[in-house]
């Protein structure tokens, strides 16, 4: 399968929207499951902030149909 990018393709806007699902993640509320399934809820949302996270802090480029993200993972400070 091709995929053809169109060059209306907007790396910010993608980016904005991977924050907004980050924060969507933590306003989340756990279901009403116990044990097993609730630890198994709970995993699966800080996995999912961690992942929208990091792609929301990415730098992005769209060079030559090549969308590059870049994530600086060093500790701050």
């Amino acid at each position: 399968m091709v995929w053809v990018m169109a060059d209306s393709f907007d790396s910010d806007a993608m980016i904005t929207r991977f924050k907004e699902r980050a924060a969507a993640v933590k306003k989340r509320n756990l279901p009403p499951v116990g044990g097993d399934e609730r630890q198994a809820f709970i995993k699966q949302a800080e996995q999912d902030f961690m992942d929208f996270a990091i792609i929301g802090d990415a730098e992005a480029r769209l060079e030559d149909g090549v969308l590059t993200l870049q994530v600086d993972l060093r500790p701050k400070g």
